[in-house]
């Protein structure tokens, strides 16, 4: 069944299978049902209030929390509205949430947690567009004021409010869902860009409805199965492939209470599928570690539960090894590959069609072709919609209606195989992305350091090579330390401590994975003579890379 646009789609869900079960969540110990009917009521009443407070078609909303409940009904209830969900990755800091909110000229916000809100409000006199916000825990109890302008209530009593005002709005919502086409905007969301600020991927209805329907048509849900959801809903992966996929499929999605209580999630709730970033599936793997190929699978399938089918995984590349010790366990564990610009999925293994070291067969309906370089190339109708205000990005990405990946790639046999990055966004394992050099121009912002080269690719946190600025850094240094060589002065345990609390402030304002646990102080800076250095002083990353390849596994060792 086709559908025009996402309130289609779940209104017609919810009048079909009504009183069936369509989320399940953790409160206070104990998880709750949530019914397609339930669940279609208070978006609609969250539709209703966001139009009684002026919210127009296409204006932009933001969202600034965890996965809850919450997340889920204000996400259909704005689109009800006819709104465009901006979504911001909750671990992100106020400088970083400023800006996209800044940039996509967001009129209203909800937030999880009071310190969330904190996060806004101390960037707020530079949100003039900014005419509300929504805080979904309960601490909130009364509407408040700030500056005479901004509005900030509570879930429950915006709710509230909403299903008083329902029967007011009840003609209006039907019109905004009746004139909502397919190619309207449905999201803008954040990605990094080859500068310090991301870029707004604008997808619309039809990209994620067209993603949802080739992916169910490759390898389908069914009506009885249970998908458990960990990834952040603020990435276009646990977005498409397990709220919108599930709801299309008209099966149970379970929110994990949390990233660190997934495993417990798992025992309690026994689901049929779950997708994952690798990182996670190697923990596992790694503890429950056996010799024995027969105990190895015993204790992964009790990890897992009796009632999985397979597992997806993508974000990053998943090592072969890891899906070879799970599929010899009796566990499929299949990769598929896409980008948020894509909706995302391009590619993905199929139970009766795979080969674990590829990322498996476009979808049905994607075309994929390999450009004269290398680079994937992709063409249909899971392609962005372009850049939000960045023409520029969008020509450069979207070339004669072929997406530019900026991934190296083969196909064989059907099978696309990543063999590189173009670009020079960094992956880690956890599927978090970075621009290294954009860390790098912050690290070298601080006087005392003169190069830096960050590392992280494909793990699970950033290292990197330091080249101090001697001159400046022996100023900060004690008198006696100060004489010494610039060879003795890279081993000593005082220079390393200075420099830790330098690059800490220099990173004060990036997320979390972004910032640089690990780092080596090289004492002679990098050149052209050594190779290390184009004739106009830009990095050769790969050489540096590969010249201190040891020093930076031994960060990861340790």
């Amino acid at each position: 069944m086709s559908y025009r646009n996402l309130p289609e789609l779940h209104r017609r869900q919810a009048e079909q299978l009504g009183p069936r079960t369509a989320l399940r969540f953790r409160r206070y110990g104990l998880f709750h049902d949530v019914s397609h009917d339930e669940y279609r009521a208070d978006a609609l009443a969250c539709a209703a209030a966001l139009v009684e407070a002026g919210i127009q078609p296409g204006d932009r909303v933001g969202m600034l929390a965890e996965n809850r409940l919450e997340w889920l009904l204000a996400d259909m209830g704005l689109l009800a509205a006819g709104a465009v969900n901006v979504p911001s990755h909750s671990p992100l800091t106020a400088r970083q949430v400023h800006f996209q909110l800044d940039d996509a000229g967001a009129r209203w916000l909800f937030v999880s947690t009071r310190e969330q809100l904190d996060k806004v409000l101390s960037v707020v006199k530079e949100l003039p567009k900014l005419q509300g916000i929504v805080v979904f825990d309960r601490w909130v109890g009364l509407q408040q004021t700030l500056s005479g302008r901004l509005v900030i209530q509570s879930w429950d009593g915006f709710l509230q409010r909403g299903r008083q005002l329902l029967s007011k709005h009840h003609e209006e919502l039907q019109s905004r869902e009746r004139r909502l086409g397919p190619d309207d905007l449905a999201t803008i969301m954040y990605t990094s860009g080859t500068t310090g600020n991301p870029k707004g991927v604008m997808l619309t209805h039809q990209n994620l409805l067209s993603n949802v329907a080739m992916v169910q048509s490759s390898e389908g849900f069914s009506i009885e199965d249970v998908s458990l959801c960990w990834l952040p809903l603020s990435h276009i992966y646990a977005r498409t492939v397990d709220h919108y996929r599930t709801l299309e499929a008209g099966c149970v999605l379970v929110l994990a209470e949390s990233p660190e209580t997934v495993v417990r999630d798992l025992a309690e709730i026994q689901p049929t599928h779950m997708n994952s970033v690798p990182r996670f599936y190697e923990k596992v793997l790694a503890a429950v570690a056996s010799p024995d190929p027969k105990e190895l699978a015993r204790r992964l399938r009790g990890i897992y539960g009796p009632r999985l089918k397979w597992l997806c995984s993508g974000g990053a590349p998943l090592p072969l090894p890891v899906a070879e010790a799970y599929r010899d366990a009796g566990l499929l564990l299949l990769q598929g590959y896409g980008l948020t610009e894509s909706s995302p999925v391009i590619s993905f293994n199929r139970t009766t069609r795979y080969r674990l070291d590829s990322v498996g067969p476009p979808l049905d309906g994607v075309e994929v072709k390999i450009a004269d370089d290398g680079e994937v190339l992709s063409r249909g109708p899971h392609i962005m919609k372009g850049y939000w205000n960045n023409p520029t990005a969008t020509t450069e990405a979207i070339r004669d209606g072929w997406l530019h990946t900026g991934d190296l790639g083969s196909l064989e046999d059907g099978f696309l195989k990543i063999t590189g990055r173009k670009k020079e966004l960094m992956v880690m394992s956890s599927g978090k992305k970075l621009v290294p050099s954009y860390i790098e121009g912050l690290l070298i912002a601080d006087p005392c350091i003169d190069q830096a080269v960050v590392h992280g690719e494909g793990r699970n946190f950033l290292t990197a090579l330091i080249v101090p600025h001697w001159d400046n850094l022996r100023k900060e240094l004690p008198k006696p330390l100060a004489g010494f060589a610039t060879e003795d002065l890279a081993r000593d345990p005082q220079v390393s401590a200075l420099l830790q609390q330098r690059i800490q402030a220099a990173l004060t304002d990036v997320a979390g994975w972004e910032q640089v646990k690990k780092f080596v102080v090289l004492p002679q800076p990098f050149s052209v003579a050594a190779d290390e250095l184009t004739v106009s002083l830009k990095l050769r990353r790969n050489v540096v890379l590969t010249k201190y390849r040891e020093q930076l596994e031994a960060m990861y060792r340790d």
